[in-house]
C-alpha cells in the first residue's frame, strides 16, 4: 500500500511530451484498506493524500500531504504512510482521524534511456512525522529513504519499471523499529492514449521484528483527459502477505498544467 501511490507511472508516462509546457501537477487518490495486518483485529484504514508535483525532463519534486481515518485499530499500535508500522495483539481497539504523515521525494534522471539501457533514477524521501502518535497515526517520528529507480520502454507503448530503497526509520519512544528495504516492479501499458493499464507487484522488510513484511499485487488503470495528462485513476491492491492488508481500492484523479 505504502509504494502504490509512487508507482503508479501511467500518468507520468503518458505526459512525457508536455513536460515543458506543464510541469506541474495536483491530484487527490483517496483509498480504503481492511485486514488484519498480523494482529487479531480486522483493521480498516481510508488514507486520502493530495498532492503538489513539479517535474522536467530531469526532475521531479513532489509533496504528498495525507488525511488518515483508521478503525479497529488495536491500542498501542501505530501506522506509518497508511499501513501499521507497530503491532500488539490488544483486543482493546480505537477508532482516530487526522492529518498523516507528510512526504517530500525528489527523482533525479542521472543516466537517460537510450536503446537497451535504461534510465537511472536516483531518489530520495523524507517523511516527516506529522501524524499524532497519540492517536496511533503515526510513530511521531522522520523516517528517510534512498533508493533508485529504473525505467525503460519497449515499442512505444510498454513501459517496465523498478525501484529499490533503503529506509532508515524513526522509532518512537520505547520501541526499536528497524531500518528497512523497500522494492517494487512492473509494467505500464498504453493501450490506446487514453487508457494506461499498469500491474505491479510491491513489497517491503518489516519495520517490527516478528512480522511479515507488507507484500503486494496491484492492477491501475489510468484514464487521459486531455493530451497533458490530466485524467482518473483507480486501482486495486490484494494483499501477498499478513503483514498487508486482505484489500484495497483508490479510485482518484489529477490536472497537469
Amino acid at each position: 500500500m505504502r509504494l502504490v501511490r509512487e508507482a503508479l507511472f501511467g500518468a507520468v508516462l503518458v505526459s512525457q511530451s508536455a513536460w515543458a509546457a506543464h510541469p506541474w501537477t495536483i491530484g487527490n487518490v483517496p483509498s480504503y484498506y481492511q485486514g488484519r495486518y498480523g494482529t487479531a483485529q480486522t483493521i480498516g484504514i481510508f488514507y486520502d493524500p493530495s498532492y503538489l508535483q513539479y517535474q522536467t525532463a530531469r526532475i521531479r519534486l513532489k509533496l504528498t500531504v495525507p488525511y488518515i481515518s483508521v478503525s479497529s485499530l488495536p491500542a498501542g499500535a501505530k501506522l506509518t504512510n497508511g499501513t501499521l508500522s507497530t503491532r500488539t495483539q490488544n483486543s482493546q481497539t480505537i477508532t482516530a482521524s487526522g492529518l498523516g504523515d507528510i512526504w517530500l521525494a525528489g527523482h533525479f534522471t542521472l543516466i537517460p534511456e537510450r536503446g537497451l539501457r535504461p534510465a537511472l533514477v536516483p531518489y530520495a524521501k523524507i517523511k516527516f512525522g506529522t501524524a499524532s502518535a497519540a492517536k496511533g497515526l503515526g510513530t511521531g517520528r522522520n523516517d528517510y529513504e534512498v533508493g533508485l529507480g529504473l525505467n525503460t520502454t519497449i515499442g512505444v507503448n510498454v513501459f517496465p519499471f523498478a525501484h529499490i530503497g533503503y529506509r532508515f526509520v524513526g522509532s518512537p519512544p520505547g520501541q526499536r523499529l528497524r531500518n528497512i528495504a523497500t522494492y517494487d516492479a512492473g509494467v505500464s501499458i498504453a493501450v490506446t492514449f487514453r487508457n494506461i493499464i499498469t500491474a505491479m507487484y510491491a513489497g517491503s522488510q518489516s519495520e517490527q521484528a516478528g512480522y511479515a513484511g507488507p507484500s503486494d499485487a496491484i492492477l491501475a488503470w489510468n484514464y487521459n483527459v486531455t493530451t497533458a495528462g490530466s485524467g482518473f485513476q483507480a486501482y486495486i491492491d490484494k494483499g501477498l502477505s499478513n503483514g498487508s492488508a486482505d484489500l484495497g481500492a483508490g479510485l482518484g484523479g489529477q490536472i497537469v498544467f
